[in-house]
C-alpha cells in the first residue's frame, strides 16, 4: 500500500494531539510526576492484555538481549527523563508551544540517525526538514502582543524555564527514538512495535518506582489517585497516547527513516492549534498560522 508509513504517522499525530490535552488537564490537577507513573501503569496493563490475547504472552521475554538493552535505554531517556520535562513544559507553556519545541526532535533525530545508523536522505528531504523547522521557529519566536481591542482570549507567557523543559523533552524524544529503532532491528526484520513499546514502558516504570521511593513522593501519587477526574483524564490519555500513539510511532520506523518519521510527527503543533483556539481560548496569531502552513509545506516536500 503506498504511503503506508506516512498514513501511520498521521494516525500517530492524531493520537498525540488528543492525548496531550488529557495529560495537561491531569497534570494541572495533581502534578506531572504523579500523572507519569499513573499513565505508565495504565499503559502496561493495556500492553499486557493486548499481547496476551494477540500472541499468548504478557512480556516479550523472547526478544534478543540487544533489543532489551536498547529499548530499555530508550524508555529511560524518552519515557522517563524526556516525559518528565515534557509534562512540566505542558504546564508551564501550554500544549501548543510545548509541542512546538518538542517537534524540534525531528531534525535532531535525523542528524543522529545519519551519523550513527547510516540513514541516507536526499536533498529535498533535508530541505523539507529545514522548512518544517523554520515553520516551527516562526511560531516559537512569536511574541505575544496586546491587542487594541478588548478580547476574552488568553495569551501565555513563554518563560525561559518552560523553554528549557521543552528542550529537555525534545532531546529525550530524539535520542529515545534512535535507540528504539536500533533496538527493534533484527536479522529477520523489525520486531513487534507494541512489544517494543512495552519494554520501553517497563524500563520507565522501574525508574519512576526508584524516583518516587528516593524522593519520598509516594504520598503525591496516593493523593493523585483520590482525584477521580485526574485519574480519568490520565487513563484516557494513556490509552490514546503511550499505548496506541507511541506504538504507532515505532511502527512508522518499519517504513520511514527516523528523521522523516520524526518530521511527520512534528505536525502535532499544527493539529493542536484548533484546540488552542476553541478549548484553551488562546489567541493564535496570523504569524503562528503562517508558521504552521510553512511546516506543512516542509512535510509535503518529504512526501514528494
Amino acid at each position: 500500500m503506498p504511503y503506508t508509513g506516512e498514513l501511520i504517522a498521521i494516525g500517530t499525530v492524531f493520537c498525540w494531539t488528543i492525548s496531550v490535552q488529557f495529560f495537561e488537564a491531569a497534570s494541572k490537577r495533581v502534578g506531572a510526576t504523579s500523572v507519569n507513573i499513573i499513565r505508565l501503569s495504565v499503559a502496561l496493563i493495556l500492553f499486557g492484555l493486548l499481547l496476551f490475547f494477540r500472541h499468548g504472552y504478557i512480556i516479550p521475554i523472547h526478544f534478543p538481549a540487544h533489543a532489551w538493552i536498547f529499548l530499555s535505554l530508550s524508555g529511560v531517556i524518552g519515557f522517563f527523563m524526556g516525559d518528565i520535562f515534557l509534562f512540566k513544559a505542558l504546564v508551564e507553556l501550554g500544549p501548543r508551544v510545548a509541542m512546538l519545541i518538542f517537534s524540534l526532535s525531528a531534525p535532531t533525530a535525523a542528524v543522529i540517525g545519519w551519523l550513527f545508523l547510516d540513514e541516507t536522505y536526499v536533498l529535498h528531504q533535508w530541505a523539507g526538514m529545514v522548512i518544517t523547522l523554520s515553520g516551527v521557529g516562526i511560531v516559537i519566536l512569536e511574541r505575544n502582543q496586546k491587542t487594541s481591542r478588548p478580547s476574552k482570549l488568553k495569551n501565555r507567557d513563554i518563560s525561559i524555564k518552560g523553554v528549557l523543559f521543552g528542550v529537555g523533552a525534545m532531546l529525550g524524544q530524539a535520542v529515545g527514538y534512535i535507540l528504539s529503532k536500533a533496538g527493534m532491528q533484527a536479522d529477520a526484520g523489525y520486531l513487534d512495535a507494541f512489544s517494543a513499546t512495552q519494554i520501553r514502558a517497563i524500563a520507565a516504570f522501574l525508574c519512576f518506582l526508584v524516583f518516587f521511593t528516593v524522593t519520598g513522593k509516594w504520598k503525591n501519587v496516593i493523593t493523585a489517585l483520590k482525584d477521580t477526574k485526574a485519574v480519568l483524564f490520565t487513563a484516557t490519555g494513556s490509552a490514546i497516547g503511550p499505548f496506541l500513539g507511541v506504538s504507532l510511532s515505532l511502527l512508522v520506523l518499519h517504513y520511514l527513516t527516523t528523521g522523516v518519521a520524526s518530521t511527520f510527527l512534528s505536525l502535532v503543533p499544527v493539529f493542536i492549534i484548533p484546540f488552542s483556539i476553541f478549548v484553551h481560548k488562546e489567541n493564535v496569531s496570523i504569524r503562528a498560522a503562517a508558521g504552521a502552513v510553512t511546516a506543512v509545506f516542509g512535510i509535503y516536500l518529504l512526501m514528494s
